[in-house]
């Protein structure tokens, strides 16, 4: 059986999307996803979303990493709202559902302002910060992020977590509002081009250590740039909203 697919990327953070309203994908298959996600035997592609009805939202976003395991992406989250435009189900603004809760989101001009859900288990430590803003995230500040091993060690970092590991995103501040962010990506198991979930958990990180005392973060990352902003009240952040484009990139069919 063929079945139609759309590819999407945000900031290089890169998506097949399946329109799964009526169910034909092989949502336990892990072995077919990370089939389809293979850059040399497949499609090619960080992750797997999947949209789905929903009777409360407009729309209920699956999100699986290459590796077959589901969890929640930022990135993939925006490129989600996106897709679900061009499918006639919203127009510029979107309430939907997804692994981490519910999620409001604005679309104009192919940008997308994806409101992410409340931080409040930050957990500082002495060389760097874990947070919880969809999935797992360690960040860490380092000099030189351009010779940085960030595959090398963020594989180490990653294991050093227990099951299900963590997201690992190494930073240099540019200035007081803006820092460049690299990602090891659990699932994906190597670098990407960007992580949503990861910036954001970056901008609360380097406001709760108090290295900006903005709540407008710009957040450089290998594929283009993202930005964050919050509201923090008595150690909450809330109202944080994840804004970058989402782009449309070919439509296609594969064998299932």
């Amino acid at each position: 059986m063929k079945m139609k697919f759309y590819k999407y990327q945000g900031t290089g953070n890169d998506f097949v999307m399946v329109d799964n309203r009526t169910k034909i994908f092989p949502k336990q298959n892990t072995d077919k996803i990370s089939q389809i996600c293979d850059r040399n035997f497949g499609v090619g592609a960080d992750g797997i979303i999947l949209i789905e009805n929903d009777t409360e939202f407009d729309f209920k976003m699956i999100y699986f990493n290459a590796d077959g395991s589901e969890t929640f992406c930022g990135n993939g989250g925006r490129c989600a709202v996106a897709f679900a435009k061009q499918l006639g189900l919203v127009e510029n603004k979107t309430n939907f559902i997804a692994f981490d809760g519910t999620h409001y989101a604005e679309i104009e001009n192919n940008i997308v302002s994806l409101q992410m859900i409340d931080v409040d288990d930050i957990q500082v430590k002495e060389n760097s910060v874990f947070a919880f803003t969809g999935t797992q995230h360690h960040v860490q500040l380092v000099d030189s992020l351009d010779n940085y091993p960030v595959f090398e060690n963020g594989k180490k970092i990653r294991y050093s977590y227990e099951n299900p590991g963590s997201n690992v995103n190494f930073v240099e501040q540019i200035n007081n509002t803006t820092f460049r962010v690299r990602t090891y990506e659990k699932g994906v198991e190597n670098e990407t081009l960007a992580c949503g979930t990861g910036v954001t958990a970056v901008a609360i990180a380097m406001h709760k250590t108090n290295k900006t005392k903005s709540n407008l973060i710009s957040l450089p990352v290998e594929g283009g740039n993202l930005e964050v902003s919050f509201t923090e009240e008595n150690g909450l952040y809330k109202n944080v909203f994840l804004k970058g484009p989402a782009t449309f990139v070919f439509f296609g069919e594969i064998n299932l």
